[in-house]
């Protein structure tokens, strides 16, 4: 008993040299996708709700959001465009397609949300820091089944790629650079709590996405 215990509760040893795990099944990619998708939407929705935004492509259309009160679904499609196609050329379309298809359903999701839930009443650092947590939890596992959010998710996935540079580190200076931006709309505090809730998605891809510690593909 004592000994079974013990092997119980041993840390893992890491999987030897050359040793994989198996790839996910098509199945877990659809569910993994859908599940990232909505999780990422329900965050940019609470970002909305707070009048905060948020970096890359999501902040650029939450931007347009507060200035120019365009759909968030909308805005949010017509940002992405340029980096699918980016994807296209620098990660093949296996990668695009699934892509596209995140993108797709956040949007659809983006929809939804304000005819299930109605109007919010939301802090804008509650909303900033919350939003922002599920969204970089959305999409770690949109990046773990192959896919990306679209627009800075591809860049920052490329210089991690190409150049070794931590994929949450590169999307947190383009990111900030987007709060700078809202700065010439949103007053003080919600540009602080913007510029608080990027950095704490950036943290979250930072500390759980890195090259050779997750194995699933």
């Amino acid at each position: 008993m004592v000994v079974a215990m013990s092997r119980a509760l041993a840390v893992p040893r890491p999987p030897a040299a050359g040793v994989t795990s198996p790839p996910h099944s098509r199945t877990e990619d659809v569910v993994g996708i859908v599940t990232g998708s909505f999780l990422a939407s329900t965050g940019l929705f609470v970002l909305a709700a707070g009048g905060v935004t948020t970096g890359g492509t999501a902040g650029l259309a939450l931007l347009l959001v507060h200035a120019g009160g365009w759909p968030f679904s909308v805005a949010f499609l017509v940002v992405s465009l340029p980096f699918v196609a980016l994807a296209v050329r620098r990660k093949g379309w296996d990668f695009t397609l699934r892509s596209a298809a995140a993108l797709a359903l956040v949007a659809g999701f983006s929809s939804v949300h304000p005819l299930a839930v109605g109007v919010l009443g939301v802090d804008p650092l509650y909303a900033a820091l919350v939003g922002n947590l599920l969204a970089g939890v959305g999409i770690l596992m949109v990046f773990r089944h192959r896919a990306s959010m679209g627009g800075f998710n591809v860049v920052a996935l490329l210089c991690q790629e190409r150049l070794g540079w931590r994929a949450g580190y590169v999307q947190m200076v383009l990111d900030l650079t987007v709060i700078l931006a809202f700065a010439t709309v949103g007053d003080l505090g919600a540009v602080l709590a913007s510029a608080a809730g990027a950095v704490l998605l950036n943290l979250v891809i930072a500390m759980n996405h890195r090259p050779g510690r997750y194995a699933g593909s």
